[in-house]
């Protein structure tokens, strides 16, 4: 793989950082995805330019028109690109520090699953899973095979009279004006970890923005690596502008 000088004496810093460490917490968002053909959501041409699938994706919106939520649910997640997305070399390299023994946590913004298709085992999805949606009545699990079989998915389970539950599902994705997941548990992994890895994520949606202060505050060393420039560039440790997927290949080779 070609890599310019510049770039590739950061990525040999981060291979030895890599090397050195133990205990590693990993920050991922978007633009790791963006390499296995899944759209970003908040850059130029990203996702949420279209306002109208903004303003539908809350839990209320979903309450109160289902008809009209679902559809534009499943353009926004479940767009056949994203379905039939694979990992890249970024999440595969990160499942390969695992499986060197380090003590990886991965912490993902990301709703796509892929962390855990390339083998990541300890992986922490604040913004929820769009793999699978929940019924809100008796919380009867479904995955995407029925997701994609129904324009509006309905809870199928029958009681033991033979009635069928009926109700329309709510996908696992934190909605907008829902709280994320797991933050608590996020945050003793980054206190805990001697090296933070930031791919990815331009760190502007908030809380999960503030965690790279985490490692700050513990003096633990912080590594970005992300196409554009973040807000955390000036504080972190090493920042590398280049794909994930190329750096993280490479750092771990």
């Amino acid at each position: 793989m070609f890599m310019d000088t510049k770039v590739g004496t950061l990525v040999e810093n981060l291979r030895a950082w890599l090397a050195s460490s133990e205990r590693i917490a990993v920050l991922t968002g978007a633009g790791i995805s963006t390499e296995s053909g899944i759209p970003d959501f908040r850059s130029e041409h990203g996702v949420w330019q279209d306002e109208d699938l903004l303003a539908a994706m809350t839990d209320r919106h979903l309450r109160e028109a289902p008809d009209d939520f679902w559809p534009k649910y499943k353009r926004t997640f479940l767009r056949p690109e994203y379905v039939a997305a694979q990992p890249n070399d970024g999440h595969g390299a990160i499942a390969q520090l695992e499986r060197r023994g380090k003590d990886v946590t991965v912490i993902t913004q990301n709703v796509d699953g892929l962390h855990q298709l390339a083998g990541s085992t300890r992986v922490l999805e604040v913004h929820g899973s769009a793999r699978f949606a929940r019924c809100p009545r008796c919380r009867s699990e479904y995955g995407l095979d029925h997701l994609l079989a129904h324009d509006i998915p309905r809870c199928t389970r029958e009681d033991a009279k033979g009635a069928v539950c009926g109700a329309v599902l709510h996908p696992d994705t934190v909605l907008f004006g829902q709280p994320v997941r797991h933050f608590d548990e996020a945050i003793r992994a980054i206190h805990r970890s001697d090296l933070l890895l930031v791919i990815g994520t331009s760190l502007t949606v908030e809380p999960v923005a503030s965690l790279p202060e985490c490692a700050q505050r513990d003096r633990t060393r912080v590594v970005i690596v992300n196409l554009e420039i973040t807000s955390f560039d000036a504080r972190a440790d090493l920042v590398i502008h280049a794909k994930a997927g190329e750096v993280l290949r490479e750092a771990v080779r």
